[in-house]
């Protein structure tokens, strides 16, 4: 299975480098996630394309993480009209890590911003995270942090619960992990190691690789329509081993060397 998943982002990665004929390089690249949310496609496509209009040229990835609703139907009507549209289909459910990491291999532009299929997340807030990472080449990640939450009472308890231990343990200055509205670096994410959960530790192991964090409040919004897909065994105790893995990763941490190739001094140089 690893081997098939292995091979699949290679041939993502091929399909990057060789681009796509007559059609320009985009500046950024917007991966979303979904899975069974056919009611909340074309409003939050048409959001993107309004929030990113000074952009352009833009590509927004749709990773279909095995949906089993008219998704699949509503993005491929979607992208006969919208160039910029792409979708990527799983087979089967393999869950918000892997959607994510597959819309990343196959991104094209160097910068890619990332944002959660459900409409809670409000695309007004991405040209913050994507500015910010244009103006400054430390930045390896710009994350978004919820204000206002409009889940129930009793999610909002989970994501405190689960955010607090992470914290706690990892000690990353990072209030929300789980939001999804989060911009980096293409090449610093795929130098990640993968694991499930892995998009629950961004902040951590970004700055693990020698990369600084900012951070952008964003207003949380309700769900348009359908229920959610996570519940509080995915945002705690599912990731208890993941998270001792972290700790582990940024404990062995040791010095990232900058690496420069000394020019020939072609004066001197006699074949």
């Amino acid at each position: 299975m690893a081997d098939t998943a292995h091979q699949g982002e290679l041939a993502l990665r091929s399909a990057d480098a060789a681009g796509t004929p007559g059609r320009e390089a985009p500046r950024v690249s917007i991966v979303v996630p979904v899975r069974n949310e056919a009611g909340n496609v074309a409003p939050l496509v048409e959001e993107i394309r309004l929030a990113l209009a000074a952009f352009e040229p833009i590509e927004v990835i749709y990773v279909n993480d095995g949906s089993q609703d008219d998704t699949g139907a509503e993005l491929a009507t979607l992208m006969k009209t919208r160039p910029w549209l792409r979708q990527l289909r799983h087979e089967t459910s393999c869950g918000q890590s892997a959607a994510v990491r597959s819309g990343v291999a196959a991104a094209r532009a160097p910068v890619v911003a990332t944002l959660d299929g459900d409409g809670q997340n409000d695309p007004a807030f991405l040209p913050a995270l994507i500015t910010a990472l244009e103006r400054d080449p430390g930045l390896g990640l710009v994350a978004g942090q919820r204000v206002g939450r409009k889940d129930t009472a009793f999610k909002r308890l989970q994501s405190r619960v689960a955010n607090g231990v992470r914290k706690a343990v990892l000690r990353d200055g990072t209030r929300d992990t789980g939001c999804g509205l989060k911009g980096f670096r293409r090449e610093a994410f795929l130098g990640l190691p993968y694991f499930d959960g892995l998009h629950r530790f961004l902040p951590a192991l970004i700055a693990r690789d020698g990369f600084r964090i900012a951070y952008v409040e964003v207003v949380d919004r309700p769900r348009r329509s359908g229920v959610s897909n996570y519940g509080m065994w995915d945002r705690l105790w599912v990731g208890i081993i993941d998270l001792a893995g972290v700790w582990w990763l940024i404990r062995r941490r040791r010095r990232v060397p900058r690496v420069t190739e000394v020019e020939r001094d072609a004066a001197r140089f006699t074949p």
